[in-house]
């Protein structure tokens, strides 16, 4: 099988191989891992360019409360393939590079600012993945037809009667047995009060900081966890629920992971 290898140094000691993989988990499915901890250094084999790429720019990133290096030997190329099944439109690879720091921050890692804005450069200068938008466009159809009648989404329906939409949906999806589906992301948050402004974050390549800060916020309070618990690998400041949303507002509730839990990605 063909895989796609970063180089990850500048381990802490700390680092095991499951926080790799936890960690590393966001950018997408990983073939294997390949740890060194004498040298304080992995490989990590992906199996899709997308999600190389995507590790490549978490460079300086700070995992176990070190500041590693993330390299590869090659250049990543990243192509718009045809789905190869069912899920392949959502897999973790073609969501928004600003939508997977979002949801690594709201996990409780620290990324730098200098590493957001490579997130959104690239986005803005590569433009979103067509199958992730046809998906994306196709939940919000999808939702609003069901909830509020045909040619209507989900995202465009007024605030005030959002609440009536939910409940006609949920009745809907009781019926027909949709009900398993309801623990993802993208439908809880189309369906919330936010749902436009979420349509925005991951359809649009105009964003700033602030922005990923925020929709990391919103992944967090709509996966809440108790507070006692801390993300696998994360370095959380003392006093600090969010503490690795940093340069952003204050965040309460952050979502937490067990120690050898891997990232919950949407």
């Amino acid at each position: 099988m063909t895989s796609y290898t970063v180089h990850v140094s500048n381990l802490s000691p700390a680092t095991t191989e499951q926080h790799l993989h936890d960690f590393f988990t966001f950018c997408g499915k990983i073939h294997s891992v390949e740890f060194d901890p004498a040298t304080h250094s992995a490989t990590i084999n992906f199996e899709k360019p997308q999600a190389a790429k995507t590790a490549l720019m978490l460079n300086g990133g700070t995992l176990d409360g070190s500041h590693i290096s993330v390299t590869s030997d090659t250049v990543h190329l990243e192509t718009e393939e045809k789905p190869e099944g069912e899920g392949e439109a959502y897999r973790q690879e073609y969501k928004p590079k600003a939508g997977i720091f979002a949801e690594i921050l709201a996990k409780g890692y620290k990324l730098s600012d200098q590493i957001l804005h490579r997130a959104i450069d690239y986005d803005s200068q590569q433009g979103i993945s067509t199958r992730f938008l046809a998906y994306f466009h196709s939940l919000d159809t999808k939702l609003g037809e069901k909830a509020l009648g045909p040619e209507k989404t989900i995202s465009g329906k007024l605030q005030e009667s959002l609440a009536e939409a939910q409940a006609r949906a949920k009745a809907i999806d009781e019926e027909k047995g949709l009900s398993k589906q309801a623990a993802d992301y993208y439908t809880k948050a189309l369906s919330s009060p936010f749902g436009q402004k979420v349509k925005q974050f991951y359809t649009t390549t105009s964003k700033q900081v602030l922005d990923i800060h925020e929709e990391a916020l919103r992944i967090a309070n709509l996966h809440p966890k108790p507070a006692e618990e801390a993300p696998t690998g994360a370095a959380a400041a003392p006093g600090s629920a969010g503490a690795g949303i940093t340069g952003g507002p204050d965040v309460a509730g952050v979502e937490k992971g067990k120690g050898t839990e891997a990232p919950t990605v949407f």
